[in-house]
C-alpha cells in the first residue's frame, strides 16, 4: 500500500548477475562511445587531412616544409587557448549541447579551408580551427567517466578512440582518391574538394548528436531505473578529490602525467602529419599510392588498441600497458629514421610505431580517472589536454624546421624519437604500479 497522492516508487533490485552487469555496459558501448567514436573520427579527419594535401597546396599557394609546420602547429595554439573555457562551460551547457556547438563549428570551419588563397588564410583558418574543436576530447573523456567504472575505462575508451588510427584508414584512401580524382574539377583544386566534402558530413553528425546523446545516465530512457542507479554508483566520477578547478591547479601528478601524454601526442602527430612525406621519400608514388599505403600502418594501431585496452582491464594494470608501448614507439621512430629508403621496411617500421603509440595512447587515457574526481574534474581533464596538445604544436615545427635544414625528413622523425622515449621514462614513474580495484559494485540499499 501507498499513501493516497503519491507515487509508487518501483523496486530497484540490489544484486544483478555478472552477464546481466556485462550486457547493461555493452548496451553502453552501443549507445554513448559508439557514437562518440564516429563524432572522434570526423573530428581527426578534420584535423589531420592537411598530411595528405601538403603537396598539393605547397605547389599551388607556394609554401615551403617550415610554412606547412607552422600551419599544422598554430591549429594547437588555438585548441589549448580556448581548451580550458570550453571544458568549464560543459556542466552549465550540458554534454549533448557541448559536442553540438564544437562540431558544427568545427566542420564549417574544416570546410572553409578549401577557399583558402594565401598561406596568412591557410594560418588562419588552421588557428581557428583549433578554437573551435577546443573541448571535444577532454569532454568525452570526461563525459565516459559518468557512465563506467575505472576497471572498464581502457576497453570504453578504447571503442571510441579507435576512431583515431581509423580516421588514418579512412581519410588515406578518401583523402587521396579527392585529390587525385577531383583536381581540376570545376575548375577547383583536388585539395579544396577534399575539404569541403570531408568538413560538411561534421556538421550533419552535431544534429545526431544533439537529438541521440544523453547528458547524463538519469537521461537515459533506454535505461531502466534501477540500471541508471546501477551506473551511476559505478561510475568513475563517483566521489569527490577535486572540488574545484582550483584544487586541480594545485595537483602536481597531473602536470607530470600532462608531460609524458605530452611525448605520446608529439609522437602521434609526427605519424599524422609526415608520414605521407616519410612515404614519397620511401619511394611511394601519387596521392592516391600514398593515401592508400598511410592507410596501412592506422590500420594496425586501431587493431592493436582494442586488444591492448581489453588486456589492460583484464590485468587491471595501466603502468606497464602505457609506458612500455611508448618506449618500444621510440624504437619504432628510430628504425623508420633508418630504414634508408626502403619502401617496404619503412612501411613495416611504420605500422610497428602506430600500433605502440596508439597503444600507449588509449591506457593513457584511462588513467586520470584514477586522480580525478568532483567538480573540478572537468577542468583537470581539459587541464592534461591543453598541455599534451602542445606536443602537436611541437612535433610538426619541429620536423618541418628540421627537414628543411637537411633535406631529409627522416631527421625530424629521428628527433622525434627521442622526445617519445622521455615520454616513456615519465610515465613509468608517474602512473601508480598494482592492479585496480573491481569497481564493479551494487549500489547501497
Amino acid at each position: 500500500m501507498t499513501p493516497a497522492g503519491t507515487v509508487p516508487i518501483p523496486d530497484i533490485p540490489l544484486a544483478m548477475p555478472q552477464s546481466s552487469l556485462n550486457a547493461l555496459y555493452r548496451r553502453i558501448d552501443l549507445r554513448v562511445a559508439t557514437l562518440l567514436a564516429v563524432s572522434y573520427l570526423l573530428d581527426t579527419m578534420d584535423r589531420l587531412n592537411i598530411g595528405f594535401a601538403q603537396r598539393q597546396i605547397s605547389e599551388r599557394i607556394g609554401l615551403t616544409p617550415q610554412d606547412y609546420g607552422f600551419a599544422a602547429g598554430i591549429f594547437f595554439v588555438g585548441y589549448v587557448l580556448c581548451e580550458i573555457p570550453s571544458n568549464l562551460l560543459l556542466p552549465k551547457v550540458g554534454a549533448r549541447r557541448t559536442f553540438f556547438r564544437i562540431m558544427v563549428l568545427w566542420g564549417l570551419t574544416s570546410a572553409c579551408m578549401g577557399l583558402i588563397s594565401s598561406r596568412y588564410a591557410f594560418y588562419v583558418l588552421r588557428f581557428l580551427l583549433g578554437v573551435f574543436e577546443a573541448g571535444f576530447a577532454p569532454a568525452a573523456m570526461y563525459y565516459m567517466t559518468s557512465w563506467y567504472p575505472p576497471g572498464r575505462m581502457a576497453t570504453a575508451i578504447s571503442i571510441q578512440q579507435i576512431a583515431a588510427p581509423l580516421s588514418g584508414v579512412v581519410a588515406g584512401p578518401l583523402s587521396g582518391m579527392l585529390l587525385q580524382g577531383m583536381d581540376h574539377v570545376g575548375g577547383l583544386d583536388g585539395w579544396r574538394w577534399m575539404f569541403v566534402i570531408e568538413g560538411l558530413p561534421t556538421i550533419l553528425m552535431a544534429f545526431v548528436v544533439l537529438i541521440f546523446l544523453p547528458d547524463r545516465p538519469a537521461d537515459a530512457r533506454w535505461l531502466t531505473p534501477a540500471e541508471r542507479r546501477i551506473v551511476e554508483s559505478n561510475a568513475s566520477s563517483a566521489g569527490a578529490s577535486h572540488h574545484s578547478f582550483a584544487a586541480v591547479l594545485r595537483d602536481p601528478i597531473l602536470y607530470v602525467l600532462a608531460a609524458g601524454y605530452f611525448c605520446i601526442i608529439a609522437g602521434i602527430y609526427t605519424l599524422s602529419f609526415w608520414a605521407p612525406s616519410v612515404l614519397r621519400q620511401a619511394g611511394a608514388h601519387g596521392d592516391l599510392q600514398v593515401g592508400l599505403l598511410t592507410a596501412i600502418p592506422f590500420f594496425c594501431g586501431g587493431a592493436a588498441i582494442v586488444g591492448w585496452g581489453r588486456r589492460s582491464d583484464r590485468r587491471g594494470e595501466r603502468r606497464w600497458h602505457c609506458a612500455g608501448p611508448t618506449l618500444l614507439a621510440a624504437v619504432g621512430l628510430a628504425a623508420i629514421a633508418a630504414t634508408g629508403g626502403s619502401l617496404p621496411a619503412t612501411m613495416l617500421a611504420l605500422s610497428v610505431t602506430a600500433m605502440c603509440l596508439y597503444s600507449a595512447y588509449l591506457i593513457f587515457l584511462s588513467v586520470p580517472s584514477q586522480f580525478l574526481r568532483g567538480p573540478g574534474a572537468v577542468g583537470g581533464y581539459a587541464l592534461i589536454n591543453s598541455i599534451a596538445l602542445m606536443g602537436g604544436f611541437f612535433s610538426p615545427i619541429l620536423i618541418g624546421r628540421v627537414t628543411q635544414l637537411t633535406g631529409n625528413v627522416n631527421a625530424g622523425v629521428l628527433c622525434m624519437s627521442v622526445v617519445v622515449a622521455l615520454g616513456g621514462v615519465i610515465l613509468m614513474f608517474a602512473i601508480p604500479k598494482g592492479r585496480l580495484a573491481n569497481t564493479d559494485q551494487m549500489p547501497p540499499e
